[in-house]
């Protein structure tokens, strides 16, 4: 929707240390400005110009410009950076040209806005995107002593970092000082960041039990390939699932959709789009990977499932029924198996905004 020809609204270019604001009435520029990037300050700049709207692009600034404006009587949206036009061929960035952009199009309506995060449920996301970060540092370091006992031709023992291969790796003594300091360093550097690994999942736990989501991901746990970890993870990154008005719309938004590029009645499929959340994309593909093996009872899932409503078990049932018949199906069509499992975490999400929005549970046809 456009802003109103007679109002004035901006487009903030906001930085670490600067704001530039470009202000506009219907297609004319009233006034630019920069101002230093401080909330009380951007707040006045905006007052004295007579400003009724303003947006800025998400990015490593966050949200605090967005609260501190919308809890002071001034409106604010953040807009998604990927749908903000850009003239194909413009090789000039500015941030006087930013900011025009933004307002020029935030006026007639061209910008969407994305949904901001509570402070609590960005505190949960960022809790969850500094275990994945830990994740990460641990493969790196894990990496590094691989390589270093490769080069002192010594092979580590089991296929799998087990109490086996650390009882191992605490015996190992070398000749030369230089080599016992560097893989010192290297074991030092992997039992470090499996401690901070442990207390990032201990604090997950806690708010898997306890927090603002601990309804929602109990429902979740439910479902097969989803447990305490990646439940927290979908909770916080996608936050309020009622936002999306059907299943298909959330697939979209984790990117999980074919791309298409159709003219006339020629219509042509592509990989998938990979727009959206790609945190939950990855969780939702990582859990996907569990219908390849024919449903079970386990005891795990059962205590997952228990004390929790006969409706979501039900879902959950049909759930991991359905998505491993359409994994044997696609295997049986000679599907490879990257293939096949975005298809099923495709599905999966559908069954995932169900269970979060509580729906009905369908017939099978």
């Amino acid at each position: 929707m456009g802003q109103g020809s007679g109002r004035i609204v901006a487009g903030l270019d906001v930085h670490k240390r600067s704001t530039r604001i470009a202000a506009v009435q219907g297609d004319r520029l009233v006034r630019e400005v920069t101002v230093a990037s401080d909330a009380e300050i951007v707040q006045a700049a905006l007052l004295r110009l007579g400003v009724a709207a303003c947006c800025y692009e998400a990015g490593p600034t966050g949200y605090g410009l967005y609260r501190h404006l919308n809890a002071h009587g001034v409106r604010c949206e953040v807009i998604a950076p990927g749908l903000v036009w850009r003239q194909p061929g413009d090789r000039i960035k500015t941030d006087p040209r930013d900011a025009r952009r933004l307002a020029a199009q935030y006026q007639g309506g061209m910008l969407r806005a994305i949904h901001v995060l509570s402070p609590e449920q960005e505190a949960l996301r960022d809790l969850v995107r500094a275990r994945e970060d830990a994740r990460h540092d641990r493969m790196r370091a894990r990496g590094r002593l691989g390589k270093f006992l490769l080069r002192q031709a010594r092979e580590m023992p089991t296929q799998s970092w087990s109490i086996q291969r650390r009882t191992w790796l605490g015996q190992q003594v070398f000749a030369e000082p230089a080599a016992q300091a560097a893989f010192d360093d290297y074991l030092t550097s992997v039992d470090l960041v499996d401690r901070r690994i442990d207390a990032l999942e201990r604090g997950l736990a806690e708010q898997a039990l306890e927090g603002p989501y601990a309804e929602l991901v109990a429902r979740l746990r439910c479902l097969r390939g989803i447990d305490t970890l990646s439940a927290v993870g979908l909770a916080a990154e996608i936050g309020d699932f009622g936002r999306f008005a059907s299943a298909e719309e959330f697939m979209s938004f984790v990117g999980l959709v074919p791309s298409e590029h159709s003219s006339g009645a020629k219509r042509t499929q592509g990989s998938i789009t990979k727009a959206g959340n790609a945190h939950a994309r990855r969780l939702l593909v990582e859990a996907a990977w569990n219908h390849r093996r024919r449903p079970g009872a386990s005891y795990t899932i059962q205590r997952r499932r228990r004390d929790q409503h006969p409706l979501t078990v039900a879902r959950a049932l049909r759930a991991e029924q359905r998505l491993y018949k359409r994994w044997s199906r696609l295997r049986s069509r000679g599907k490879d198996e990257r293939t096949i499992v975005v298809a099923i975490a495709r599905e999966l999400a559908g069954f995932v905004w169900a269970t979060a929005t509580d729906q009905p549970l369908q017939p099978t046809l």
